[in-house]
């Protein structure tokens, strides 16, 4: 397009919101009553939707319901979890229903009722380029404006004192299964879009779930409830060495509190390297119901005798990947343990291969020569979850979970959106709008003097009224 980008509006804004997913939705709820703070969220989709192939019904959101968009940070706010049951007249059903963790598609209705009513979010709004402009003291956003088909409408241009990255994660694909996904016909799917081929994946004569995960458990176990017994006729691999249980201990989740978050970022970068790593267990393993929920739907099909034709195999990864025919797949495996090589011929495959963060090396081309990197060339953030960068730009540039690598297995975890959110506006206000505590966790993560984190009983802290 040819036009000359619009600018809305020249005075500089307090605040430019680059994606809108639960972080930075969560931002904006937080940012709509202080009412000094001129702020504006883009994003490319026609609309907030939260992982919409993954909606199965009965799956839950592994977090309790208080992590919801606002509530651990300020439990007044009208943005609340149970304020929006309250508004559907569900608050009763959902008291006696006894539930700690809402279903996948409630969260999703929430956040969109969130997206709905709150002033500021810009849909459709795809953010080409991100400058800073030393003349002015500002950075400069340039955005395309998108029509209801995803064409390009209008070009537009703002100013801001300070800008938030929120663009989330995309599928990850193995390098051994790309040209099968990226072909026409064949059928392979990221978990991303089960729910869009779940129909012919049911349909299929045999289907291949690859992922140790949340998401493979979940689809394997849909699957297998859903075809016929005896016939079922699934196979579930994944390359850890067991279908292992989501550490969910009370203290193992002190992991994913603000005290935790502090002590990794302070670590040095090898060692947080190797701790990321080693705790995949707080995040990437498998809710222990949805384990015991498959077991007890294989031994169901054992009571008339025989076994399910299912076969689940930990500890296996896929070497390469061809196609056979025009609509079969074959699967070369390798077994890590045995050291064991066997090929896999199935009518599709499912990759519940997880997420990664979206790259934000176009998105940020503008301000390379500003940025700090570490020794992997990763952005450095520091612990506020600004990025660093040269002493030149006056403005800050935050991180919403995009800061695994400075900031820990929290980054991703929603139960922390909240207060990320808080911390980020408490830093770009200077004014601490949201006060945080002190103190989140009764574990001590390093050789510090808990004491002196502990509030005493006698400060007689006042209540935040529940109502003005």
């Amino acid at each position: 397009m040819t036009t000359p980008p619009r600018h809305e509006p020249e005075t500089p804004r307090d605040l430019v919101g680059i994606g809108i997913g639960p972080c930075n939705l969560s931002l904006a709820a937080l940012a709509h009553p202080l009412a000094e703070l001129d702020a504006v969220f883009y994003e490319q989709r026609p609309g907030f939707a939260w992982h919409p192939g993954l909606l199965i019904e009965g799956a839950t959101v592994q977090v309790p319901f208080l992590a919801d968009l606002v509530t651990l940070a300020d439990p007044t706010s009208p943005w609340s979890f149970l304020n929006y049951l309250r508004t559907r007249e569900r608050l009763f059903p959902f008291y006696f229903g006894e539930r700690f963790h809402m279903q996948r598609a409630e969260y999703d209705g929430y956040c969109r009722w969130v997206a709905q009513h709150l002033p500021g979010l810009r849909f459709g709004h795809q953010v080409d380029a991100v400058r800073w402009n030393p003349e002015r003291d500002v950075f400069e956003v340039d955005f395309t404006q998108l029509d209801a088909e995803g064409e390009a409408e209008a070009l537009g241009r703002t100013y801001t004192r300070n800008i938030v990255l929120g663009v989330g994660t995309v599928p990850y694909v193995p390098e051994p299964l790309k040209p099968l996904v990226e072909a026409p016909g064949v059928p392979v799917v990221h978990a991303a879009d089960y729910l869009d081929h779940r129909a012919a994946l049911l349909a299929a004569g045999h289907v291949t779930v690859v992922g140790s995960g949340q998401s493979g458990a979940e689809i394997f176990l849909d699957l297998l409830r859903h075809r016929p017994a005896g016939r079922e006729k699934l196979h579930w691999i994944g390359r850890t060495e067991a279908f292992a249980p989501m550490e969910y201990s009370k203290l193992g989740l002190e992991h994913f509190t603000p005290d935790h978050t502090r002590y990794f970022h302070a670590l040095a970068e090898p060692v947080r390297d190797r701790l990321v790593a080693a705790q995949w267990q707080l995040h990437k393993g498998v809710d222990a119901g949805t384990l015991a929920a498959i077991h007890d739907e294989l031994y169901r099909r054992t009571l008339d005798g025989g076994w399910p034709d299912a076969v689940l195999t930990p500890g296996v990864r896929v070497r390469t990947a061809g196609r056979i025919a025009a609509t079969r797949v074959e699967l070369h495996l390798e077994h890590v343990q045995q050291g064991s090589r066997s090929r896999l011929a199935t009518d599709a495959v499912v990759l519940a291969t997880g997420y990664r963060e979206r790259p934000l090396d176009h998105i940020l081309a503008g301000l390379d020569p500003y940025l700090r990197r570490d020794s992997g060339e990763r952005p450095r953030i520091d612990e506020e979850f600004r990025f660093v960068l040269d002493p030149s730009v006056t403005g800050s540039l935050y991180a919403q979970n995009a800061e695994l690598h400075t900031h820990g297995v929290g980054a991703p975890d929603l139960g922390l959106a909240a207060w990320r959110s808080a911390s980020i506006l408490n830093s770009l206000t200077g004014k601490n709008p949201y006060p945080l505590p002190a103190r989140t966790a009764f574990t001590t993560f390093g050789l510090d003097e808990p004491g002196s984190r502990v509030p005493t009983a006698r400060e007689g802290k006042r209540l935040t009224p529940l109502a003005d």
